[in-house]
């Protein structure tokens, strides 16, 4: 099959013809019918979170199931689904404990760029290619674990479906799973790409009375007021901290997310949130990337709050088709977060469009 092949820092994507093993039990073989393009994906091809190469990279696909392994149900030949990046088994400490996105056994993959079982369902000769960030999507087939897809409904478009296996589920799942934001709470975003403005749609659906998103970008910032966002910030010209309390009479705001993974966003994040606030991690900075939290005894003494999130402590399986329900209703806009559209063989291009923070989601159709 063709693939978009992650070869080496400094190399630009380029398609390949790789081999790829058919499904083994409780696996999902998936014919791609879409893929949207990831910062986290940009991450591995700039090098600033490190992968094994060569490897195939794309995770927020969704496309048809073309065949089943042995002891698979829940989804046939046929059917239309999402890929679950970071599926849950359901019976791990972490799962068992509500924490499906930590999974013991399906999280390391995207570490390791592997199958669960320590291997890769890709090959190129005799050479490895690696299953990049637990999906390997950027193809014209993935194998998933069958807890790793999500039936949807087979008149919901494939390319508008897509952005729910990464931007969507992050970003809103930030907001009513990891921070759980209150009805009337107010809402700082650090950040207007893909994964912050659907942090905005988040707020808007938790019913947040302000939702202030800063971005350097006009065209960004011009966004996320059509998604829900109440006042936008550049931070050009415009201090997040000093506006987050000049908005809130002089308080700070409830909850603030960065979302444009750089950490020293996460130390103005900590600034402008209010005494017992909470900050939320949501992008992925680079890993040589730390923060510094002066007068610790301050921070603590404010009771403020600073948590982690990863794929907005999502239960795919239970999340996806809420999200699905919110886009019937017309509650959440999927179709406009879409500002590109580019084939598989552009997957270069689409990386362009993210280095030079051009439009919200990129989608690459197969």
């Amino acid at each position: 099959m063709r693939a978009a092949i992650f070869e080496a820092v400094g190399t630009p994507l380029g398609l390949a013809e790789v081999s790829l093993r058919g499904p083994r039990p409780g696996e999902v073989l998936v014919r791609v019918a879409a893929c949207g393009v990831c910062h986290s994906d940009l991450s591995v091809v700039d090098g600033s979170f490190p992968s094994p190469l060569p490897v195939v990279l794309g995770h927020e696909a969704a496309g048809v199931v073309e065949e089943v392994g042995t002891d698979v149900t829940s989804v046939g030949p046929g059917d239309h689904v999402v890929l679950a990046p970071l599926p849950s088994c359901g019976d791990c400490y972490f799962c068992m404990r509500g924490q499906p996105t930590l999974c013991a056994k399906y999280s390391v993959s995207l570490f390791t760029s592997l199958l669960a079982d320590g291997t890769s369902p890709l090959s190129r000769g005799d050479e490895i290619v690696y299953r990049g960030l637990g999906a390997a999507a950027w193809a014209e087939r993935a194998i998933m674990p069958e807890c790793g897809v999500v039936k949807i409904d087979n008149d919901i478009p494939l390319d508008v479906a897509c952005v729910l296996g990464c931007a969507v589920q992050t970003g809103v799942g930030a907001v009513l799973n990891t921070a759980q934001v209150e009805k009337g709470a107010t809402v700082l975003i650090l950040g207007a790409g893909g994964i912050g403005i659907a942090v905005a749609q988040g707020a808007r659906l938790a019913g947040a009375s302000r939702i202030v998103v800063s971005d350097p970008v006009e065209e960004r910032r011009d966004a996320a007021l059509r998604f829900g966002a109440t006042d936008v910030l550049d931070p050009d010209s415009d201090n997040p901290v000093t506006a987050a309390f000049e908005l809130t009479g002089g308080i700070g705001m409830d909850y603030v997310f960065e979302a444009a993974g750089h950490a020293s966003l996460i130390e103005q994040g900590i600034m402008a949130a209010r005494p017992g606030g909470t900050v939320v991690c949501v992008g992925a900075p680079p890993l040589d990337q730390g923060i510094s939290i002066p007068a610790v005894v301050a921070f603590s003494a404010s009771e403020k709050k600073l948590i982690g999130c990863l794929l907005g402590s999502v239960d795919s399986q239970r999340d996806i088709p809420k999200l699905l329900a919110f886009w019937r209703q017309g509650l959440l806009d999927l179709e406009g977060m879409i500002t590109h559209r580019l084939d598989l063989a552009e997957a270069e291009a689409g990386l362009d469009l993210l280095r030079n923070r051009e439009g919200i989601r990129t989608v690459l159709t197969v």
